[in-house]
């Protein structure tokens, strides 16, 4: 069964004009459609215009031009359940430190006019694993349970989308693992979630798809999977019991990337070398190989290609 789109964006502009500036393209004929229930991936470095396109679903900034559809409703139609239909975790933790957990998601449902019998204020917490802390301040809480505090907070209207918006920025590698974690066990339940990040690694762990966006243009929108096929540099690090004597060219594409005692890092294109003439090529001076070890390019070689060109 093909699932549904449930978020689709359609000639996407956003242009903004100074008297002191010319205009700028914040984004340039955008087009996308994310499924229900995948973790899509809006890639790209900063000002590539991944905020404002959050901003736009938020109701912060007004769209110079093109269709937004989200969950069915349209942006210029239907801008309130647009709203409503989306829970956004901000980058910058912005809580009340002298409230508990509880309380603050209490305040928020009151603010989304979620009646007392309606709100699911122990279920969500018990999804970020805030249940022990639910009674505490906020300002007692670690860095980490602050972060899935803010996931809370965009849980409580129950939308069917949630934005993440850069959510490891600054976070140490364990709190990212376990933000993943968290992340992933929120899609299970049938959230669809759509996360900005500058973290290729996170966009691969993470994203069923990825869209790149540079200066305001996407500049590729693909399955994880298949953005990584595309790439044709592979690196190998060969430990050999003396040092080798080869150079740049010596096979078509190799690049020396460092000659050591006994080490040797190159680069090719996995286009025009098999391994098996690089061994060839290493064993040439009767040199032993002790270890291999291959790395096959992550999504940074992609990324940094396509905002290249």
């Amino acid at each position: 069964m093909d699932k549904k789109n449930i978020l689709s964006v359609k000639n996407l502009e956003k242009i903004y004009t100074s008297k002191e500036a010319s205009t700028t393209h914040a984004l340039n004929n955008l087009n996308l459609d994310v499924k229900e229930g995948e973790i899509f991936g809006l890639l790209g470095p900063n000002g590539a215009g991944k905020t404002t396109f959050i901003n736009i679903l938020a109701g912060t900034v007004i769209k110079t031009s093109g269709q937004v559809n989200v969950w069915g409703f349209d942006l210029d139609k239907n801008p309130r359940q647009v709203r409503a239909s989306v829970g956004i975790v901000p980058q910058e933790v912005n809580l009340d430190p002298f409230f508990s957990p509880r309380k603050l998601l209490e305040l928020q449902a009151g603010l989304y006019g979620i009646k007392k019998k309606n709100r699911i204020t122990d279920t969500i917490l018990r999804l970020v694993s805030l249940e022990k802390q639910a009674d505490s301040y906020a300002r007692s809480l670690s860095g980490g349970m602050k972060r899935r505090l803010l996931v809370a907070k965009a849980l409580v209207h129950q939308p069917p989308i949630i934005f993440l918006d850069e959510p490891t920025a600054g976070v140490d590698v364990q709190l990212r693992k376990n933000l993943w974690k968290n992340v992933k066990l929120l899609n299970e339940q049938g959230v669809t979630i759509i996360l900005t990040t500058h973290y290729l690694e996170e966009a691969e762990e993470m994203c069923d798809r990825i869209a790149i966006l540079n200066k305001g243009n996407m500049v590729a929108l693909d399955s994880t999977k298949n953005l990584l096929d595309k790439i044709q540099t592979k690196k190998v690090t060969v430990k050999t019991d003396k040092k080798i004597d080869i150079k740049d060219g010596d096979l078509e594409s190799l690049k020396i990337i460092s000659n050591l005692e006994n080490e040797i890092c190159v680069s090719y294109e996995k286009n025009t070398i098999n391994i098996e003439e690089l061994i060839n090529l290493i064993k040439r001076d009767n040199a032993k190989i002790k270890d291999i070890s291959t790395d096959d390019g992550d999504l940074e070689d992609v990324f940094l290609r396509l905002i290249k060109n």
